[in-house]
């Protein structure tokens, strides 16, 4: 059994992800359930995904402390769930700060020291220039892509199994720039 959380704001492609993961447990023989809560996505804000892979899965919800994966593709949104992250589970964060509207409006300051907070808490965190590495391979909407194939490397998913379901999730157009994200967030974690 493996619990991800996905966590990011509307616009990062939480979604894809999670179909993505989807798509591989199906090639993998796995059963997989999903369960998507979206904030106000659609002006940037929180979305998360709760994706649970198995031999038989009965719940889509992952409880607290459950999670043996986060993935944030904003530090910001890796601080509002990181609760759910069991105690030896793995935390991957892009280290992209993206200011939710309060904070652009100036009504609220985006906080200091979320990286500090986030490695003093768990020993397993990884901050990753996602969003670096996509513009690398042709576009910083492949940012969701770099931290799957930095998930596929540090949770030792099947590297060959996964970048099919990218190619599958992905309109054909797209692929060759999506599988060159895969490869990057892959090796260079």
């Amino acid at each position: 059994m493996m619990n991800v959380l996905i966590a990011g704001v509307g616009g990062q492609g939480t979604l894809l992800a999670s179909r993505v993961l989807g798509k591989y447990a199906m090639l993998a023989g796995k059963d997989c359930k999903l369960s998507e809560i979206h904030g106000m996505s659609q002006r940037g804000g929180s979305v998360v995904t709760h994706v649970r892979i198995g031999d038989k899965i009965y719940s889509p919800v992952i409880w607290e402390g459950s999670a043996d994966v986060i993935l944030a593709f904003e530090a910001l949104e890796a601080v509002r769930v990181k609760h759910y992250l069991k105690k030896d589970g793995i935390l991957l964060t892009n280290d992209e700060k993206i200011l939710p509207m309060p904070c652009i409006t100036g009504a609220a300051k985006y906080p200091d020291g979320l990286k500090e907070k986030l490695t003093g808490e768990s020993a397993n965190v990884h901050f990753i220039p996602a969003q670096k590495w996509a513009m690398e391979a042709g576009s910083a909407k492949a940012t969701n892509i770099v931290i799957l194939g930095a998930l596929c490397k540090l949770c030792g998913l099947d590297r060959t199994v996964m970048a099919e379901a990218v190619a599958a999730c992905v309109p054909e157009k797209f692929q060759a720039l999506n599988l060159k994200a895969f490869e990057l967030g892959f090796e260079r974690v």
